[in-house]
């Protein structure tokens, strides 16, 4: 089934959204943390807050969007659009909305519009996240390995099928 995809830019409202987007991500990884519910909610509020002033201090130039399936909040996207690269933050949706091809279309967009503008699109992945599939038939390629993220590449080259080199970081 065909749903309208949209994007919309995330503001104060929410917040509360956004968090539980970013909690739906960690679910696995604290299901084995011997805490209650209530204990592992205030984690992840602390992580989450840490993460978006980190994220907004980093990246103000950003633009941090909702993603919106038939006219409902479905995940976010947060992307910096730099000089040098079109660097994808961070790219998330709640669980009921992943695997249906949403991710792979935002991510064609954001190919199609580098390519135009002659840009490589970098992202960091933790090394396990299952997305590093989607991000390897894409066509991107490691670049840098910090232990936890993958520093991922699709060069514009890449995109035209030429052989030369991506561009430097400037």
């Amino acid at each position: 089934m065909e749903h309208a995809l949209a994007l919309r830019p995330a503001g104060p409202e929410d917040i509360a959204f956004l968090f539980r987007v970013y909690a739906s991500t960690r679910t696995e990884e604290l299901a084995p943390v011997p805490w209650s519910d209530e204990q592992k909610r205030a984690f992840l509020a602390m992580q989450f807050d840490v993460q978006d002033r980190y994220y907004r201090e980093q990246f103000p130039g950003a633009v941090f969007q909702v993603i919106l399936l038939d006219g409902r909040p479905a995940g976010r996207l947060y992307v910096d659009h730099r000089d040098e690269e079109l660097r994808i933050i961070d790219i998330a949706l709640l669980p009921e909305h992943r695997g249906a091809g949403v991710g792979g279309t935002l991510l064609h967009g954001l190919l199609d519009e580098a390519t135009q503008a002659g840009k490589p699109v970098r992202i960091h992945v933790e090394r396990f996240n299952p997305a590093l599939r989607l991000y390897a038939r894409l066509g991107f390629q490691r670049v840098g390995d910090t232990g936890v993220y993958f520093l991922l590449e699709r060069s514009p080259a890449r995109l035209r099928g030429t052989a030369s080199a991506p561009p430097s970081e400037g």
